[in-house]
């Protein structure tokens, strides 16, 4: 599906920080065009969340299935409570602690929004960036921004410009470069609509925190293709480059003892003598440090047209929960 959109953008980019960026993007978005900006989280691919037709080019541009649904962007709460139609006291009081920032709540949708953001569903899922670029150009706007990952479908989200480029040049008119993303993974998303909030993506903010404000919080059954989806980040498959992506188990040593010397190896250790740096990518020894490398270090493996990726083993903690997810939805493709 992807392959056949047309490229018919000359794809510019534009430092981020630059305020003429602000406003091209700011009149191509008011204008029904996309643009790629940056986030805490991953870049964004942004639409006119209240514009049916600009959205459906989010869909095409991405090669996106119409069954998976959006996470709307808003400057302040005021902006995503125009986006829903009840605004709940645990939004209320999730939006008081952690917006601006990573997390995506999933209430019933006001008429506002069009089915196309919801994949023909009854809720929306809403959250407040806090990366000062996008916040930015929300406020300018003056409307909210759909904005799934600047990617092609299924493939690895990016945090930084140049990723986006790989992916998306001659298809969108603007990327805006704003560095690379502060956190590196997808927001966390629960949904309030049930009897108890469900976590439906896990992210940096973890089950334990929403716990601390909430008190009962669950975490949602894995969804199949088939099914109504109410967030994006539940499909088994997600996230994944080109290359394949193998979850090492059993003995690290013993593994790396019989690896093909071609494939590329994600660690926590430093290479070993007998081992291709160009191959070998050494991670941070923390679950944030390495959330903010994983998709990086990932898309690096495509661009040197990796075939296979070892993963190390993670540790068991819950902070490390966000990372596990993405890498084992990476390695079922």
């Amino acid at each position: 599906m992807t392959e056949t959109v047309e490229l018919q953008f000359d794809t510019e980019i534009r430092t981020a920080s630059d305020p003429d960026s602000i406003r091209q993007a700011k009149n191509l978005l008011s204008k029904g065009q996309l643009v790629a900006i940056p986030t805490e989280t991953v870049y964004g691919l942004a639409a006119n969340a209240f514009s049916a037709e600009a959205v459906a080019k989010i869909f095409d541009v991405k090669g996106r299935p119409a069954n998976n649904p959006l996470i709307v962007h808003a400057f302040s709460a005021e902006m995503a409570r125009d986006c829903v139609s009840t605004w709940t006291r645990e939004a209320n009081i999730l939006a008081e602690k952690f917006w601006p920032g990573p997390l995506s709540m999933v209430l019933p949708k006001s008429e506002k929004i069009s089915n196309i953001v919801t994949a023909g569903g009854h809720t929306v899922a809403v959250r407040c960036p806090s990366h000062s670029i996008m916040k930015d150009i929300l406020r300018q706007c003056g409307f909210p921004l759909a904005a799934p990952s600047a990617n092609l479908s299924n493939r690895v989200s990016p945090t930084k410009a140049e990723y986006v480029a790989d992916q998306l040049s001659g298809r969108i008119p603007l990327i805006l470069d704003g560095g690379a993303c502060q956190i590196g993974i997808e927001s966390t998303v629960i949904d309030l609509t049930g009897e108890t909030p469900t976590i439906l993506r896990l992210g940096m903010i973890r089950k334990e925190q929403l716990q601390e404000v909430l008190g009962e919080v669950q975490l949602a059954f894995e969804k199949g293709v088939n099914e109504k989806l109410k967030s994006p980040g539940q499909l088994r498959c997600h996230y994944s480059p080109r290359a394949k992506v193998i979850l090492g188990e059993g003995s690290w040593d013993n593994l790396v003892n019989k690896l093909d010397k071609n494939m590329h190896v994600i660690a926590c250790e430093s290479v070993p003598n007998d081992r291709d740096p160009a191959t070998w990518h050494e991670m941070p020894n923390s679950a944030q440090g390495y959330a903010k490398q994983i998709y990086e270090t990932l898309n690096r493996c495509d661009q040197a047209n990796a075939e296979s990726i070892l993963i190390q083993p993670l540790p068991l903690g819950s902070e490390w929960d966000a990372v596990r997810d993405r890498l084992s939805r990476a390695s079922m493709n």
